[in-house]
Order: structure tokens, then C-alpha cells, then sequence
């Protein structure tokens, strides 16, 4: 009797837990995805409107990817096979990597910019070099689509840029996230690089799980303005794998802690004898719906900072700011999530490995390392600005941070 007492006392505790959660987050339930899943089994530990239609931006990329690998396991292209940067590929918006038309790479080194820098430009080259074109890779990624399971999926582009009939799910992106564990281990590195080196440039991984999170290793992040923030994150501990899908998440440190959050609840469910069974992922039943718009909302004028489809991503700092304006309702319900010993609230990076260099050129003999040109400003300086630009030039050459340290910086961490 004590026993069942207890439980019940604890079920009633739990209910009012998770019911105190949906209404905190009712008023952006349409807006955001959620799913948590284990690896090895496909089993679901959490779902969260994973079979709504959703635009996926750059988590586009793992089919990149997994597309390029299968042209690999079949033996029609190889690693060091080289890609060319074509005008098309050159002429992608950001993010890029900005190398002249012509410009000529491997498999390997494509793929290592792709999944770290987000690199567009890298995308299309990858699509042009393995499928001909972009349609032609998109029938490819739709073919492999299909043979998955991934039934709420459609691809036009290699990339994730804005394009109407380009949608997926958190359903999908799970089932693609598993195959690519799956199906290709020994390509599991791509997945989890920390930071690149390309010359005297570093860029960081947009996963700001990686380094961030104990036993986080991928996947990939993605924005653009319809989606919100989306990332599809893995990590394991104790030898079990799990994969969190969070689409829709308002800034990019508000996504990188709800898929701390997921991950944080698989490792640890202390309640999961009162949670009923989900079953697979791949038997998730799949909803006929347009996918939801959000442009207004992640990239309208009521925000202080809007990011655009030219930025793709804000720097974590910046994003952080964001989540906390006033009267946003998932930036008060994460903080309202978060334990109070802060065990999953993400710190400052910490690098466990140097940046693995890249280069263009094939692998016996790369090429000088190009420079890239300084971007163009839309807008011109105010007389304040350029004075307060030169007022921060003197403070860092008084202490000593000279300013290319500082420009530098800002590339590793400003877009996607």
C-alpha cells in the first residue's frame, strides 16, 4: 500500500509537472518540433509535433551528405575525387567559403566545410560534382528520401536555401540522422569536428553543442527565416547514442540548450516507468499539413537584432541577447527549465582538439591558400560609429589585441 501510495503521489506530482510545461509553452506549441530518440533501437523518447511539415534550412545538409557517402559506398566517387567550384556555386548567398569560380577541392575537404561552416558554396559544388547538377543531386537526395522511410521529405536544393517545396520533419530528420550513424561509422568524425582551419582563418561549428555538452558528437545546425533554429544534435554516454531534433527554436543558444535539454532527459529519466511507449521513430504516424511559417516572428521588426536569410545565423552572444527580450514566452519557459545546479546549461567552449585543416587543390598538392575579399557594407558608417570604432581600435592597441585578432574572431564565429 506505502508502495502504491507512493507512486501515485508521484504520478499526480509528475502530471502537474508536464502540465505546467504545456501551458507555459502553449503559445508557441505550433511553433517548435521536439523528438528525442535512441540510436540502436529507433526507439522515441520524447515527441513534440515530430510529424508536422517543416522547412529544414541548413540540417538540409545531412542528406548533402549522406547522398555523397552513399556515391561513395557504391564506388562512383572517392574522397580525394575533386570538385569544381563552379559561377553557380561561387555565387551562393552566405554562408560560404567564398573561393573564385574554378577553384577545384577534394570530396573530403568539401564535405569538412559543409558540415562545420555551412559553406553554400561548398553544397552546390558537392551537387555538381556527384549529381550533375542540382536537380540531378535532388533526385538523388529524394531517391535516398524514399528508401529511408523519410515520407515527409522533399529536396530542390543541396543547401537549405529558401525554396517553397523544400520541407522535411523531425521525424525525418531523425530517421536520416540514424542512418548516417547507421550506415556510415567510419565517416562519424564529419559529424563532430570542432573548428576548421583554412590559412590563418579558424571557423567553429555552428553546433555549439560540440565541446559544449559531456559526450556530444554532431550533427548539424540550420536557419533560415520560416524554420527558426533548428538543429539535429547527438551525443553518447555510456555507450548509448541518442539524437535530439529541436526545429523552430528562437535563437541559437535557445536551441542548443532545449537540445542540451532533450539530451539531458534521455541520459537521466529517473520517471521512465511512468512514461508510455512511443514506439520507433519510423512509426510515427505523419501529418498532412503546410509547414509553418515563421518569418514574421524570427525575422520581423519587433526584434531587437532580426537576423536574415543573408546572415543565416547570429553569434551565440548575440543570440543569447535575443532570447531574452521581453515578453518572449520560450525564452521565459527555458528558464524555467533549467536545473538548478546548471548541469546542462552550456559554457564557453572548450577545445579538446586543434582545428583540422582544409585546403583546396587535390590532396598531393594543395593550393596557395586563397584571400579571401573584404565583404562589402550595405550601409554607410555614421560619424559615431567610425568614432567609435577608432576609440576601440586604441583601447585594443593598448592592451595589446591587435585588430586583425579581433576580425578574425568574428569570422570563426559569425555565421552559420
Amino acid at each position: 500500500m506505502i508502495i502504491a501510495s507512493s507512486r501515485t503521489l508521484s504520478a499526480v506530482a509528475f502530471g502537474l509537472v508536464v502540465s505546467a510545461l504545456s501551458l507555459a509553452g502553449a503559445g508557441r506549441a505550433q511553433a517548435e518540433a521536439q523528438l528525442l530518440i535512441e540510436v540502436a533501437t529507433g526507439k522515441v523518447l520524447h515527441a513534440e509535433n515530430a510529424t508536422y511539415p517543416w522547412y529544414p534550412a541548413s540540417v538540409t545538409k545531412l542528406m548533402t551528405a549522406y547522398t555523397t557517402l552513399r556515391a561513395i559506398k557504391e564506388g562512383r566517387i572517392s574522397l580525394n575525387t575533386l570538385l569544381t567550384v563552379s559561377r553557380n556555386a561561387a555565387a551562393q548567398q552566405p554562408t560560404k567559403m567564398g573561393f573564385n569560380a574554378g577553384t577545384t577541392l577534394t570530396v573530403d575537404n568539401a564535405l569538412k566545410m559543409l558540415m562545420v561552416k555551412s559553406a553554400n558554396d561548398m553544397a552546390v559544388a558537392i551537387a555538381e560534382g556527384v549529381g550533375g547538377s542540382i536537380s540531378g543531386f535532388a533526385d538523388m537526395m529524394n531517391a535516398n528520401a524514399r528508401r529511408l522511410g523519410m515520407s515527409q521529405s522533399n529536396f530542390v536544393n543541396p543547401n537549405g536555401l529558401p525554396a517553397e517545396n523544400h520541407v522535411t520533419s523531425a521525424r525525418d530528420l531523425a530517421i536520416l540522422a540514424r542512418a548516417l550513424i547507421l550506415e556510415f561509422p567510419e565517416y562519424d568524425s564529419y559529424w563532430h569536428i570542432s573548428s576548421i582551419r583554412y590559412g590563418n582563418r579558424v571557423m567553429r561549428n555552428y553546433n555549439s553543442l560540440i565541446d559544449r555538452y559531456p559526450g556530444a558528437d554532431g550533427m548539424k545546425t540550420g536557419f533560415i527565416c520560416a524554420s527558426g533554429y533548428n538543429v539535429v544534435a547527438s551525443a553518447t554516454r555510456n555507450g548509448r547514442r541518442l539524437v535530439a531534433v529541436v526545429l523552430g527554436a528562437w535563437s541559437g543558444a535557445v536551441r542548443a540548450q532545449k537540445a542540451a535539454q532533450l539530451l539531458e532527459r534521455g541520459f537521466n529519466s529517473g520517471l521512465s516507468w511512468l512514461t508510455p511507449s512511443l514506439g520507433t521513430v519510423d512509426a510515427l504516424a505523419p501529418i498532412d499539413a503546410q509547414p509553418p511559417n515563421l518569418r514574421e516572428e524570427m525575422c520581423g521588426g519587433h526584434r531587437r537584432k532580426p537576423p536574415s536569410e543573408e546572415n543565416e545565423e547570429e553569434p551565440e552572444d548575440t543570440a543569447t541577447t535575443a532570447s531574452g527580450e521581453s515578453g518572449n514566452s520560450s525564452a521565459l519557459l527555458l528558464s524555467s527549465l533549467k536545473p538548478a545546479n546548471g548541469k546542462f546549461v552550456l559554457g564557453p567552449p572548450v577545445e579538446t582538439t586543434p582545428p583540422i585543416v582544409v585546403f583546396t587543390g587535390p590532396a598531393d598538392h594543395p593550393d596557395p591558400v586563397q584571400v579571401a575579399s573584404p565583404a562589402k557594407s550595405h550601409k554607410k558608417k555614421t560619424k559615431a560609429a567610425k568614432s567609435e570604432q577608432t576609440k576601440e581600435g586604441a583601447a585594443n592597441a593598448a592592451t595589446g589585441d591587435a585588430k586583425p585578432k579581433k576580425k578574425k574572431a568574428k569570422v570563426s564565429a559569425a555565421q552559420k
